[in-house]
Order: C-alpha cells, then structure tokens, then sequence
C-alpha cells in the first residue's frame, strides 16, 4: 500500500499545470515561451494573470494533496514528508511532461500546507516581504529556501508557537530542496548578476513600465 501512495503521490506532483493549462485554454506550450519553464512564474509571464494564479494553486495543492495521502488512507509509522518528496520529484521531473518540469517553489510549499500549517503561513509571509524588496521572484525563491532552511533549527526556541519542536528530517529536506532550487535557478543567478533578470512589476525595485 505504501508503494502505491508513493507513486500515486509522485504521479500528483507530475500533473504539468502550466503545460496543460496552457494547452487546454490558450492553445500555448509555454515550454516554448519565456523562459521555457513549465512552473507559476512563467505562466504568469506567457498566459497572463489568471492562468499564473490558477497553475499556482494547483501546484501548491499537488504537494498539499501528495503529503496529506498518509493520513487519509490512515497509513500509519511513516512520516507524511516522505510522500511531499515524492511530489517535489515528481513536478520537478514529471513523467507527463518529458521529464522537464518546474522549480519545486511552489509544490514544497504545498507540502509545508499539509505538514505544518503555522509555518507554511510564516514561509509564505517571508517570500511576501522578500518579494516586495526584490521584485524578482527568483531571487526571493532563493532567498526565502535558506531562511527557511534556518528557521527549521530557530523556530522551536525563538517561537515555538509557530514550530513547537525541533523536526530534523523537515531541516534535512529543506536543506535539499534549497539546493535543488538553486540547481534549478543557475541561468537565473547569471541573470541577477548581469542585471537582466525580470523583475515583477511591484515593490522597490519593480519592473517599469514601458
């Protein structure tokens, strides 16, 4: 049964909402617009407002419904990370797309929903206030994984209301996922430092508009 949950959650975590989104109502493959990244912040850049928000829930919910799967089929002794990891994997390198997928933001956040509410809320108010300095997304993406990474180790003694204990496989696999995230956004970080990365258009330091 544990096998089956596992697959089924890397099969969530594949579901290529931008692509299909794109596909089914915009007649786009926004694989071959942009940046060519199948993720929120491309789609927000090809297909416009609506379709970003829309591919940004359901990549979210993909992490969320993935590390929830223990608990609904009651599977018990098995941490429900473990199934968030699999969708993390599975929208990274989704079998329904070629194996070419998105960033692993937005599905890690979904996890973070499912595990620990209170923190998800507190990661999400970070990448809020990160972006509003920035205006980038991918540096505040990046930004935001390693604070993220040290709040897993500082929360439960500075502000236990928000992470009561000390969990080191969620610290272990944020460390992960954050040096995944930085895999994935090398050609961004060459941007950032040429000074051509997009910039979202709000903040300090939005993108003009022309």
């Amino acid at each position: 049964m544990k096998i089956i949950l596992f697959l089924i959650a890397y099969l969530l975590g594949s579901i290529p909402s931008g692509v299909w989104i794109g596909k089914l109502f915009f007649k786009k493959d926004i694989r071959q617009f942009g940046s060519g990244n199948t993720g929120t912040t491309n789609t927000f850049r090809v297909l416009g407002k609506k379709a970003g928000i829309i591919v940004l829930l359901m990549d979210i919910l993909k992490g969320t419904l993935a590390t929830s799967l223990p608990m609904i089929f009651q599977i018990p002794n098995i941490n429900p990370l473990w199934f968030g990891v699999c969708a993390i994997l599975g929208h990274t390198f989704p079998i329904f797309a070629g194996f070419k997928g998105g960033k692993a933001v937005a599905t890690s956040a979904g996890m973070l929903l499912a595990y620990q509410p209170l923190f998800f809320i507190y990661s999400t108010i970070l990448f809020i206030i990160l972006l509003f300095i920035t205006s980038m997304v991918s540096l505040s993406s990046m930004i935001a994984a390693v604070l993220i990474t040290l709040s897993t180790i500082l929360l439960p003694y500075v502000a236990p209301v928000i992470l009561s204990k000390q969990d080191w496989l969620l610290t272990i696999i944020a460390i992960c996922v954050t040096i995944f995230i930085f895999y994935r956004h090398k050609e961004n970080i060459s941007r950032i430092k040429d000074g051509t990365e997009s910039r979202v258009p709000f903040g300090l330091n939005k993108q003009d508009k022309k």
